[in-house]
């Protein structure tokens, strides 16, 4: 009798451990619906089309089809400025022949306003912003920082002269320096229009500067009356406005800075 009583209560056990385990697999199912529902119903992020750089395209490169091509970009992020495949279709072909006025890196947008048709003139005339002018001016290890210059760094010109002197025991010289234009773009040393094979210094015989139409006068009468050097600026100081008309199209005070070194020469009577 203890016997029969013994396997109606394994019976009773197993059938309540039957039961519950049918429970949790049930509410794991359910649970299980409810994610996939969740996740079936949340939207999904839309995107467009953006017209972006395959590779890194330098200044002045003339943009050819394997520079670029379309890739998915968030719709919420695209700004208004970017080529859309919905709104220019074409524009990939279009861009084609089309010259870099700034450099582009990989993956970065294409932008009209970092492009332009060059229409058969010089890729320095393309890449030169509207109302500058490109000027040139001789350099040297010693006037042009040593090489340590390289294009799209930001300058100052100082213009270093002989003013004639006369004291009580003769004639002399006095030597004058002073800064005629500060935080001044540079467009090329020499043929170089940017930084080639990661170099650091460009020895060249010259340097083209962007300016504007008075700044090119300033610049041409300064290399009539004396030497011109070219002080390089740090890349914090080129953020900021310079203490002289920049080339940044803004007007800024001026504030020369001469320094008279007076070299007295007596003459003989």
């Amino acid at each position: 009798m203890w016997k029969v009583k013994r396997m109606n209560t394994a019976r009773i056990v197993v059938l309540g451990i039957a039961v519950c385990a049918g429970g949790v697999a049930a509410y794991l199912a359910s649970g299980s619906d409810t994610r996939q529902q969740q996740v079936a119903a949340s939207p999904q992020m839309e995107t467009v089309d953006v017209l972006v750089a395959r590779a890194d395209i330098p200044m002045g490169h003339t943009v050819a089809p394997a520079d670029m091509h379309w890739q998915s970009w968030p719709a919420a992020s695209a700004s208004s400025s970017f080529i859309r495949r919905s709104d220019r279709p074409e524009a990939l072909s279009q861009a084609v022949g089309s010259i870099a006025r700034s450099p582009f890196l990989a993956g970065e947008p294409i932008r009209d306003t970092k492009l332009v048709k060059g229409d058969g003139s010089g890729f320095m005339a393309a890449i030169l912003p509207t109302g500058m002018r490109a000027v040139s001016t001789e350099i040297s290890p010693e006037t042009g920082a040593g090489g340590f210059i390289l294009p799209n760094d930001k300058v100052d010109v100082i213009l270093t002269k002989r003013d004639k002197m006369t004291s009580r025991g003769g004639v002399g010289e006095l030597i004058n320096s002073e800064t005629i234009l500060a935080n001044i773009r540079v467009l090329a040393i020499d043929q170089t229009i940017g930084e080639k094979d990661g170099q650091k210094v460009v020895v060249g015989k010259t340097a083209t500067l962007e300016l504007r139409p008075e700044q090119a006068e300033m610049l041409t009468r300064a290399r009539q009356a004396g030497t011109l050097s070219l002080a390089l600026r740090s890349l914090a100081d080129a953020a900021q406005p310079g203490t002289a008309p920049d080339s940044d199209g803004k007007t800024n005070s001026m504030n020369v800075v001469r320094f008279g070194v007076p070299m007295t020469m007596t003459t003989r009577k």
